[in-house]
């Protein structure tokens, strides 16, 4: 603790200390057209303001703006022919460069002829992916650094957006428009790739810490509904992660402790000609340091345990040609042994006190794309990886006597994944440009899962190898009738090797500028996805031996419409509205009269054994969301979202219920202030998040039955008809910035639930008392971070 108490010192006195700031940092990155991505040469790059300076794009698009003063800057980037684009709010410190790339898009008219209608250039939530035009946005690593109770986790952060329910305080499932957190689909430089968090289970996309390094994520988009056809094998939505690459001029490097971890980053470039550079980033846990503090984070006697590395290596090959390596890897532990468990307490992640259970997951994903640029209309990339993911666990019942442990279950199932992926984007000119792609994933898996009776018997769940195939295709037009209205139409089809199930999917969409700010649009979409590996290889115990009952199961079906309304009320303030349908079938339900749909799966940290499965089941889920978003600017930004919907589905019983994720409604408010202290560039921050989100429905437990079987045992006849609470919670985040002369050292700390708001996040049985317990979510919990970037 002495220690401890030295390096706060150590670090109170530098942030106290007087400082020459340095006055001026660079600006750089690449513009490039938006649609055929070749690089735009002789773009004006122009710092808007007092301290007004530019500078031009080279042969290959990339700029470097010097001269850039500290603090929040707006950069304005003009080309002929197209139109502006104008970036505001980007944070220069003394500490690091900035990196940004800009595409731009080209005009239909020439610049006297132009009718003055809505600018895609003015969106400031405008997406990587032109192709998208309902229920999407981009966001930037400095929202995920920003919000109050964000973390600095791209889910947490998007659990602000309207359309996404949040209210797990112990994971960050992402829960769009009532659908399950399964239904996305991740992406990382294009690869599709597993459950990227730690503690994620196979069969899950969520978990209470994100292996995704905010300092290593660009710009990247997300997508709720009616995603374009470039995105399969997915019902909900999508996150499009891309990796920023490292900076080329200089070497920069990173300090930093958190919640996510004591983490250590360096980036620059390589080699003499700064054509290849490099950015790394190393994280271990902090938690276990917290505890060690005495500081108690709600996770009982257990210590989690974990560590990630995220990578990516650039190099342009060539003045077409751009190749690049990139990778994110972690594993985690944690033990729930019930001799250290505090019975007086009940706590979120408490153990069973009869029991011990030891945990073990890893997950790594590895690729590399190559880039060529055909022409200045037609560019093509290659790309290529490997993604694996891993769960083990043990548990042991410990005697009612002496306490000693009896083996009770084991489980371990790996699941690799071979991708190979090929692109192409053609622009035919200004109104029509083109996309069409191939994926191929080669799934390896082994998977074991059973009980262990106190006699040694053994009842096996699944225990299968295996491998299978997944092909996807694409093909997408985008179509500019005018200025005011464009289309969008595309198909994607994809074909499961296991059980050769086939799909091939419509999407469209239309939008129309109603004036110079505003604008309405129209998606329509079907999407498919297959069944996770666990469902497809559950088997059915017969006399006669082992029967995989599930493998035959076809595709998820989903239809999705949306209707949106934008609104740019003025330059820094935007509205938008949305309403939406989506209709669920072939959902796979149990052959015999049940509630059972695998639309309730994927919120939990284990797999769900039920075999003898069909798709005869459906659902539904329709609702409307607004959004009032103020940008950053004169130091202050504000986003209230707001989401009311109706989620439900019927199980192979026929009756129609609420899923286990109709909430109903869902309110975020999120508000942030920045002072500036001194005559030397500190700032000091002030952010704020209120959400509250309508109560979960629960299946009731049976009392009764739980006594005569010693163990909780729920009224699955009732299920999801016991509605708990509204959720309600408040966080503060309260940072700090000062400026060195060539370093930034920013301190923060996060207020998590400061009402200290009781969240009721399960009820089960317990057998020693013999009555419900009540297990409530995350209380009042402050989590510091320090950031030292040089």
């Amino acid at each position: 603790m002495n220690l401890l108490k030295h390096i706060f010192i150590l670090l109170l006195t530098l942030a106290t200390t007087t400082a020459v700031a340095q006055s001026t940092q660079t600006i750089s990155g690449k513009v490039f057209d938006e649609a055929s991505r070749a690089p735009l040469t002789g773009a004006v790059i122009v710092l808007t303001g007092a301290a007004s300076t530019g500078t031009v794009t080279d042969i290959d698009g990339n700029f470097s703006l010097s001269g850039v003063p500290i603090g929040r800057q707006s950069v304005k980037v003009s080309y002929t022919g197209y139109e502006d684009r104008l970036m505001n709010d980007i944070l220069v410190t003394a500490g690091k460069e900035v990196h940004i790339g800009v595409s731009m898009q080209e005009r239909l008219h020439k610049l006297d002829e132009v009718t003055v209608s809505y600018s895609r250039s003015k969106d400031k939530t405008r997406t990587n992916n032109e192709m998208a035009q309902v229920s999407a946005r981009s966001f930037n690593v400095d929202e995920t650094k920003r919000y109050a109770g964000a973390l600095g986790d791209p889910s947490r952060m998007a659990a602000n957006f309207a359309g996404v329910i949040s209210g797990n305080d112990s994971r960050n499932d992402i829960v769009v428009r009532g659908n399950s957190p399964t239904g996305m689909l991740w992406q990382l430089e294009g690869l599709n790739i597993p459950n990227p968090n730690h503690y994620g289970s196979l069969v899950t996309t969520g978990g209470p810490i994100s292996m995704l390094n905010n300092n290593n994520i660009d710009k990247s988009d997300f997508f709720t509904s009616a995603f374009p056809a470039q995105y399969g094998n997915a019902l909900s939505g999508v996150f499009d992660i891309r990796l920023r690459d490292g900076n080329r001029n200089k070497s920069e490097f990173l300090a930093q402790v958190g919640f996510n971890g004591f983490e250590l980053g360096a980036e620059g470039p390589l080699g003499k000609n700064k054509r290849t550079s490099y950015v790394i980033n190393y994280r271990y846990s902090t938690l276990g340091v917290f505890q060690k503090m005495g500081i108690d984070f709600g996770s009982g006697s257990a210590t989690p345990l974990y560590q990630d590395l995220n990578f990516k290596l650039s190099s342009q090959v060539s003045k077409k040609s751009k190749l690049c390596l990139f990778g994110v890897s972690g594993k985690s532990k944690i033990d729930f042994l019930g001799n250290e468990v505090d019975t007086s307490k009940v706590e979120l992640y408490s153990a069973d006190p009869y029991a011990d259970e030891r945990n073990k997951f890893g997950t790594t994903v590895t690729g590399a794309y190559y880039e060529y640029q055909l022409s200045d209309k037609t560019s093509m990339r290659f790309t290529a990886g490997y993604s694996g993911i891993m769960q083990e666990y043990k548990a042991d019942s410990l005697s009612h006597i002496d306490r000693h442990p009896v083996p009770d279950a084991y489980g371990k199932l790996t699941n690799g994944k071979i991708t190979g992926m090929w692109s192409m984007t053609h622009k035919m000119n200004a109104r029509n440009n083109i996309q069409a792609g191939v994926t191929y994933d080669n799934t390896t898996f082994n998977l074991l899962n059973k009980d262990i009776e106190p006699t040694g018997a053994e009842f096996v769940y699944i225990n299968k190898t295996g491998s299978f195939g997944l092909a996807q295709a694409y093909a997408q037009w985008k179509h500019r009738y005018s200025e005011k209205l464009s289309s969008v139409v595309g198909a994607h089809g994809q074909y499961i090797t296991l059980n050769e199930r086939m799909a091939v999917e419509p999407r469209a969409s239309l939008r129309y500028a109603l004036g110079t700010r505003q604008a309405v649009s129209v998606g329509y979409g079907m999407h498919h996805q297959a069944q996770n590996v666990y469902t497809y290889f559950s088997q059915t115990n017969t006399p006669t031996g082992p029967a995989l009952t599930n493998k035959n199961l076809d595709f998820t079906r989903a239809h999705h419409m949306v209707l949106t309304y934008d609104w740019n009320v003025t330059e820094h303030l935007r509205m938008k509205a949305e309403t939406y349908y989506q209709l669920l079938g072939n959902v796979p339900v149990e052959q015999r009269a049940t509630s059972f749909s695998v639309l309730n799966m994927g919120a939990d940290f284990g797999v769900v054994d039920v075999d003898s499965l069909v798709n005869k089941g459906k659902g539904h889920n329709y609702g409307a969301e607004l959004t009032v978003e103020r940008f950053f600017d004169k130091d202050y930004y504000f986003l209230v979202t707001a989401s009311v919907f109706n989620s439900r589905y019927s199980g192979s019983d026929g009756i129609e219920r609420n899923t286990t994720f109709n909430t109903g409604r869902v309110l975020n408010v999120l508000a942030g202030k920045e002072f500036r202290v001194g005559h030397k560039g500190s700032v000091l921050a002030v952010n704020v998040k209120m959400s509250s989100v309508g109560g979960r429905y629960m299946t009731p437990l049976d009392l009764a039955a739980s006594r005569a079987a010693g163990h909780s045992v729920y009224k699955d006849n009732l299920a999801y008809s016991e509605r708990q609470p509204d959720y309600f919670r408040t966080d503060v985040k309260i940072a700090y910035r000062k400026e060195y002369k060539k370093s930034t050292l920013e301190l923060a700390v996060d207020l998590q639930n400061i009402t200290n708001h009781q969240n009721t996040f399960e009820k089960f049985y317990d057998s020693r008392n013999d009555k419900e317990v009540i297990v409530y979510q995350q209380s009042f919990f402050p989590i510091p971070t320090i950031r030292y970037t040089f």
